[in-house]
């Protein structure tokens, strides 16, 4: 998966005096893209020794492999030479890799759309500022703090003796199968959400519902956890076509990965192909 990244480490601890050396990573964003450079591959960020302006402001994000990643605080500039600003769906699709750079992107992303979706206090309207001592934002005015937003979400891999349940989104432009996923709602664990899930998209009951794995997906601030579990009784499905376009039980050995690795959904789908989805407790 995409954070699945050693020997290289991502290290997100909060230093909000730390300046840029040399050979640190840069970040710069703009409307819903960053700059990034190389080949399919073999992308890259600019390092501070290529940035020749004084004008920018370094906001300390995290670091990896031991080298600082900051984002760029300033107006809006011209990609770099060797550069291009690329949507967070272009750098999936098109760069592919290193896969630490590619975690390190969709980590930039969410902290850095949650510092730019929070310049005014959400309660009484006056702008904010870093906090001293934690990754937090803090209204001056009525002293309202606010962290980082992270989402929880599931994914669920809902077996049938066999068989998998898979699924193709409606409203998305995407040719490769899923499993059912949503969001979890107020006042709802996560299992319950599993099982709500599944009902709403596909008119399944669930049983057995058992715990995977988790994943953060920062290009769209979720933490992603996954379940499988097993459909309880009918096997019928009644698809939710304001959700689903397609939703199918497929067999073990006709199940086709992802183009790439780095979802939480792939792996469970490649995970249960192989015969190897963990099994209820005796």
């Amino acid at each position: 998966m995409i954070h699945e990244i050693s020997p290289h480490r991502l290290n997100n601890e909060f230093l909000p005096n730390a300046e840029p050396w040399k050979d640190d990573i840069i970040i710069f964003a703009q409307n819903d893209m960053l700059m990034v450079g190389g080949e399919p591959g073999n992308m890259r960020f600019p390092k501070r020794q290529e940035i020749r302006s004084n004008r920018f402001v370094y906001q300390y994000l995290f670091s990896l492999d031991g080298h600082g990643v900051y984002h760029a605080i300033g107006n809006h500039t011209a990609p770099l030479p060797g550069f291009a600003y690329k949507t967070m769906r272009e750098i999936r699709w098109q760069m592919q890799g290193p896969r630490e750079y590619m975690y390190a992107a969709y980590t930039a992303w969410h902290l850095i759309s949650w510092y730019e979706d929070n310049h005014f206090c959400g309660r009484c309207g006056h702008p904010t500022s870093y906090a001293a001592k934690e990754r937090a934002l803090e209204c001056d005015n009525c002293g309202h703090v606010i962290y980082p937003r992270i989402i929880p979400a599931v994914v669920a891999g809902v077996i049938n003796g066999d068989s998998i349940l898979l699924t193709k989104y409606a409203k998305r432009n995407v040719p490769f199968y899923a499993l059912v996923a949503g969001f979890t709602e107020i006042g709802e664990t996560l299992e319950e959400c599993v099982a709500r899930e599944v009902m709403e998209e596909t008119g399944l009951k669930v049983r057995n519902i058992r715990y995977y794995k988790s994943q953060p997906w920062g290009n769209v601030q979720d933490l992603i956890v996954g379940f499988y579990c097993e459909v309880d009784g009918d096997t019928t499905i009644q698809m939710d076509r304001d959700e689903l376009k397609e939703a199918l039980w497929v067999k073990r050995e006709d199940i086709q990965g992802q183009p790439d690795d780095w979802s939480l959904t792939n792996q469970m789908m490649m995970t249960f192909k192989a015969g190897q989805e963990p099994q209820l407790s005796k």
